[in-house]
């Protein structure tokens, strides 16, 4: 295989505009081939589109596979990436190792044909798109036909043999969640998980395991099914539905699971925007706000937190933790009912 010289470790040879930035802030990547020779090249089989993101596109051209295949080859062939416009967000792949650049430095031991999933995001993957062959609406997921490039600073992880590509992609795409909570989780007894999706699932999982059966783990959600789930397994204490776009509701909501306290820890998942303030309501003074949510408006969060005369810490949700691949991995291994709802609601 081909390769070309000169390739930077954090991806500036892939950026075109604007020059100087990294590759995640660019308006266009370089997408083309061959491969630089510090990166590996991958043939990517499934793309798993960032919750905000996918909801964000079925909002604007409905709820139609051809549609949403459309609007996301029309993104990749703009921006040479796939970064939703609208959210900033990207998503993950999972695919086959085809090539190694003589002088890429990534997991020992990888070799041309491992299976790999990218735990880096697609708003800085150099991604050529042939086509999107399939479109799975409830599972924010597309099948491909596309090649994926790769630079030693993007961590990667070879994929598990004992679960589902499908399921092991879901995990895999939020496991920096259930990570960051389970730092969170220390000194904390009572911790609020706004949203129950497969990554607020994972997240109350984590949660316990941290807090222990003394801790105290609510969940809400606009619809009871996982969290009727989460709380018949013991992995949640209580919960409500509602909107969380309401953060006077939210807040009388909530406060009645812990008789009218609030919270210290508030972990907010939603894929919907204007739910920043529902979680800062929900918080103590001096408690934590953990934002893992692409559709997060940072402005109206912090303005908002001002507005309300709330003392809290508002943390951004980073995707990435050192071991949080394996560690969500094992969660689903651990809790049996979590990873039973995410392969009937994701794979």
């Amino acid at each position: 295989m081909e390769f070309k010289k000169g390739g930077h470790l954090y991806g500036l040879h892939r950026v075109i505009e604007p020059q100087g930035v990294l590759p995640q802030s660019s308006l266009k990547l370089d997408n083309s081939a061959p491969a630089y020779d510090n990166e590996i090249v991958v043939e990517v089989e499934t793309l798993n589109i960032d919750s905000a993101s996918f909801h964000q596109i079925m909002g604007e051209v409905g709820r139609d596979e051809a549609k949403v295949a459309a609007r996301i080859e029309e993104i990749v062939a703009q921006r040479g990436k796939m970064q939703n416009p609208v959210t900033g967000s990207g998503g993950m792949f999972i695919g086959t190792v085809r090539g190694l650049g003589p002088n890429y430095k990534g997991p020992e031991g990888l070799k041309v044909g491992d299976r790999i999933a990218s735990l880096v995001s697609l708003t800085l993957t150099p991604l050529l798109l042939e086509s999107v062959d399939k479109v799975y609406l409830d599972a924010d997921q597309a099948d491909v036909t596309a090649t994926a490039f790769l630079w030693p600073s993007s961590p990667i992880v070879r994929m598990p043999d004992d679960m589902s590509a499908r399921l092991a992609l879901s995990v895999l795409d939020v496991c920096g969640a259930p990570a960051q909570t389970v730092r969170l989780a220390e000194g904390a007894s009572r911790m609020l998980v706004l949203g129950m999706g497969k990554s607020g699932m994972i997240c109350a999982a984590a949660a316990r395991d941290a807090m222990g059966p003394d801790g105290v783990i609510c969940g809400y959600d606009l619809r009871d099914g996982n969290l009727s789930v989460m709380k018949e397994e013991g992995i949640i204490n209580d919960f409500r539905t509602g909107n969380a776009k309401n953060p006077a509701q939210v807040l009388e909501q909530v406060s009645e699971m812990i008789d009218g306290g609030l919270f210290d820890v508030v972990i907010n998942t939603c894929n919907v925007a204007d739910t920043e303030m529902s979680a800062i309501l929900a918080c103590k003074d001096r408690g934590r706000v953990y934002f893992f949510n692409m559709a997060t408006d940072f402005s109206k969060a912090a303005l908002g937190c001002e507005g309300v005369g709330k003392d809290v810490d508002l943390l951004i949700g980073n995707g990435y933790a050192h071991g949080h691949a394996q560690m969500a991995l094992e969660l689903i291994r651990d809790y049996p009912a979590v990873r039973a709802q995410i392969e009937k609601l994701f794979c």
